[in-house]
């Protein structure tokens, strides 16, 4: 409990620096003290980060779900905008200096440029005695004098913040939402071939459709199934496999989001496994619910698929903490390993687990794929594979980068998609 605090701590500390450096250069720098614009820029730095906030916690704290809606899209869009408004004016204090260089010569140029003359004078003027007792000099021509020289030197500072600045924000704001855009577009259809050595030669170009993270919530909602059932359907797949976090929320704020999965077509059915986010939003009830709606669980269970090879599923390990967390043995243990063997599973950190128990490919989502670039270094630290296929021992595993969004509807660097597995045969 100690270190969760002291955790907690130290990020609300690293937070609270990160959004008074943004507000220092977007709103100190480059307005004038006590002016509106400042304290409206000051107001804003203060209040999205609290709608973020609200955004985080609504859903764990089962607020309303109209208030969760209405938090979520100023709250985590802002998330977005500041990870790449920071990355932006980091870059920013490397061209500061050197534009300031660049403003200081330009300024200078003219002044030396222009001639200076002295005309002599036809008659020397005769030169008055001097008084007996001079009177101390005037400072203030000494003082306007220091003035002026500051007065350009300070213009170009603003000059210089308000173009980084601005700048920044200009490059902050466009790529997020290029992000959302690719997000409410919706995922693109993606192919991989994966040649196995135990399908038969009639399961050859079997083709099973992997969609992951799809994340409904208070912003995807109904449209965003309806166009994932859509695009699936298209490809006229033989098997569809539904690999976790379905969900964020309750079945009572999100099941009429869910129902266009009724739709869904496959000539051998649709099978569902857990995610981490189905135990954050009631597991067993989402599981009785995607049966309402004509998906098989498979919660560490196996089925014989008439194309010649086994699939199991197994539930995400976030389900230990409620005592159903994956159970190899009892989804993989008494099969025939003469036949192929393809797993559901949400996290690929269960691939070794897969290798042990004779596992042919599986499938797997939870990544996003980082998600928002750089996300995708941190996703590698924790994730044996973060997109793609990779081959472990005689296992391959294959990491969807998912349909759907967590938090910010964003992705940066790490595309949306459904992608078709084609089995193949190497008896072909």
């Amino acid at each position: 409990m100690v270190a969760l605090l002291l955790v907690l701590v130290v990020v609300l500390a690293l937070l609270g620096a990160v959004h008074w450096y943004v507000w220092r250069r977007l709103v100190r720098d480059v307005t004038a003290a006590g002016g509106l614009a400042r304290r409206l820029g000051t107001a804003v730095v203060v209040a999205l980060p609290l709608f973020s906030l609200a955004a985080l916690v609504s859903s764990r704290a089962g607020a309303p779900f109209l208030f969760q809606q209405a938090v979520a899209w100023p709250g985590f869009l802002w998330l977005a905008v500041l990870l790449y408004l920071v990355l932006a004016l980091l870059v920013g204090e490397a061209v500061r200096p050197l534009l300031r260089a660049r403003t200081g010569r330009r300024a200078a140029a003219p002044a030396s440029a222009e001639p200076v003359s002295t005309p002599a004078p036809a008659d020397p003027a005769p030169v008055p005695p001097a008084p007996a007792d001079p009177a101390p000099a005037d400072p203030a021509p000494v003082s306007a004098s220091v003035a002026g020289s500051r007065e350009p030197e300070l213009s170009r500072r603003l000059f210089v913040s308000r173009v980084v600045g601005g700048s920044a924000a200009a490059v902050a704001v466009g790529t997020v939402g290029y992000g959302t855009y690719g997000v409410l577009r919706g995922p693109r259809v993606k192919r991989v071939t994966v040649p196995l050595a135990k399908i038969p030669r009639a399961a050859h170009g079997y083709r099973i459709a992997v969609v992951s993270d799809i994340h409904l919530g208070p912003i995807l909602g109904r449209a965003h199934t309806r166009r994932i059932v859509d695009s699936i359907n298209a490809t006229q797949p033989d098997l569809i496999a539904v690999v976790g976090d379905l969900v964020d929320g309750t079945v009572e704020n999100l099941g009429p989001a869910a129902e266009p999965l009724a739709r869904l077509r496959a000539r051998h059915g649709s099978f569902f496994v857990t995610g981490n986010h189905e135990y954050f939003s009631g597991a067993d009830a989402w599981v009785d619910h995607v049966r309402e709606l004509g998906l098989r669980p498979l919660r560490n269970a196996r089925v014989e698929i008439p194309a010649g090879f086994d699939l199991a599923g197994v539930d995400d390990v976030a389900g230990e903490s409620e005592g159903r967390g994956p159970d190899f043995a009892r989804a993989l243990g008494d099969r025939d390993r003469a036949r192929a063997a393809v797993l559901l599973a949400h996290q690929p950190i269960v691939v070794h687990d897969a290798v042990r128990h004779g596992v042919d490919l599986q499938l797997s989502g939870h990544t996003h794929g980082g998600q928002l670039w750089p996300g995708n270094h941190l996703a590698e630290l924790a994730n044996p594979t973060v997109a793609g296929l990779e081959r472990y021992g005689d296992t391959q595993l294959y990491v969807s980068r998912g349909a759907g969004a967590w938090g910010p509807p964003v992705r940066v660097g790490a595309p949306s998609d459904i992608t078709i597995v084609e089995l193949a045969s190497k008896q072909a």
